[in-house]
């Protein structure tokens, strides 16, 4: 555990010397326990016997063949973790897993709400052996509220979050943002609050705390600024596909092949922008002369620039903005994101190879740190990879293993 002053080695991380006891699945959890495993904690991912976390099936697509494939969904949030088969449903697994909890830093978990605690895993039930623990439970409602118990999936908290009614087209149907933004948001709340708590432990008196995450928080506290201009106005924000509620012009615009993203975030672009078009007919117009103006005066805005920029390549129109010092972009899909050079000079895709799938890529971590740094350490773990290995380091022998098998708390070898 955490106390002692260090000097990290060349590659070692920030987290280094701290152990992650990750009973999560899925995305929510998974994700938060990688970032950890990124920056250099010791990750145990505790697994079904038999069956492992869902995502082991979520495929196609996925790296590898046959019963040694490892599923594309699985493999991008679970590196740099070992994999230990457990069966919390018996008394026998449930000791194994106490006897892991009370030399853990941090325990992460996203059952459902009360389900460590009928097993006597909660952070209650463990915060004596262990007080300098930190516990983050993460779940769809949280742990108290009339919500509490009811299931929860990402799109459902987007939908119920707000996401899909600001997401999409105006006059279009509701649209779920593309990736599962609800558990990453989470994810990424929870890792924040285990870092703040790992310091108030090792800056006061050495006691853990518990942490309570919910995906439907994490999603009203992402509407940020949607939710504060309701708050003020009093009028319920909706969908307006590309553009941006209190900037003009901050959106998508159709050219003859493609689209354009402008960016015309201040009033010193919009000059710039006029110039780049060669409209100087706009920038004399008092109607667009401030960004209250065009936002105020957005459908004559929009009327001009979507006429202006159908007759231009997106190429052409880069070209030009970029000339005249107005931020703006292609669209681009996800391979062109993935060849993109400035990506690959920061080293954002990571390639690993994996014993029985071979090799299999990822995006690497967007923390880049000048001293301690995040690395990728450990390829994504086969099922029950690592299970004697780690009981072994906790004290297991042999005969202790065999008496685990045999009771089923662990699989057997085979």
């Amino acid at each position: 555990m955490v106390g002692e002053a260090r000097t990290p080695s060349g590659d070692a991380g920030p987290l280094d010397g701290v152990t992650v006891l990750d009973a999560s699945r899925v995305l929510v959890g998974p994700f938060c326990t990688m970032q950890l495993g990124d920056l250099g904690a010791e990750v145990i991912k505790i697994e079904r016997p038999g069956m492992g976390d869902q995502t082991r099936t979520f495929r196609p697509p996925a790296f590898g063949e046959g019963e040694d494939a490892e599923s594309a969904y699985y493999v991008s949030v679970n590196r740099n973790k070992r994999s230990v088969e457990l069966n919390l449903a018996s008394e026998e697994g449930r000791a194994v897993f106490r006897d892991l909890a009370r030399e853990a830093d941090v325990l992460v978990e996203n059952f459902r709400v009360g389900k460590m605690a009928d097993w006597g895993l909660d952070y209650g039930d463990l915060v004596d052996d262990n007080p300098g623990l930190v516990y983050c439970a993460m779940s769809g409602f949280g742990e108290w509220g009339p919500d509490r118990d009811k299931p929860a999936y990402d799109i459902m908290m987007q939908a119920r979050g707000g996401f899909m009614s600001i997401t999409g087209m105006e006059d279009g149907p509701p649209v779920r943002i593309g990736v599962a933004l609800a558990d990453i948001g989470a994810g990424m709340y929870a890792t924040q609050a285990i870092l703040g708590a790992l310091l108030e432990r090792e800056l006061g008196d050495g006691t853990g705390q518990k942490i309570d995450i919910s995906l439907l928080d994490g999603q009203a506290a992402w509407t940020s600024y949607m939710a504060t201009n309701y708050f003020a106005s009093g009028e319920v924000p909706g969908r307006m596909g590309s553009k941006h509620p209190n900037i003009a012009p901050y959106q998508a615009f159709e050219t003859s092949d493609g689209y354009v993203v402008v960016a015309c975030s201040s009033d010193a672009f919009w000059p710039r922008l006029c110039e780049a078009l060669d409209r100087p007919d706009l920038l004399a117009d008092e109607r667009f002369e401030t960004n209250e103006k065009r936002v105020t005066n957005r459908q004559a805005l929009d009327a001009a620039l979507d006429a202006q920029f159908a007759d231009l390549s997106t190429a052409a129109a880069i070209d030009a903005l970029e000339a005249a010092g107005v931020p703006a972009s292609d669209v681009r899909d996800v391979a062109e994101l993935f060849d993109d050079p400035q990506l690959e000079a920061r080293g954002m895709r990571v390639e690993v190879d994996h014993p029985t799938a071979g090799s299999m890529s990822f995006p690497g971590s967007p923390m880049h740190f000048s001293r301690t740094p995040a690395t990728v350490r450990r390829h994504p773990p086969s099922l029950g990879e690592h299970t004697d290995q780690v009981l072994r380091e906790y004290g297991y022998r042999d005969d202790d293993l065999d008496r685990l098998r045999s009771s089923g708390a662990i699989p057997d070898d085979d």
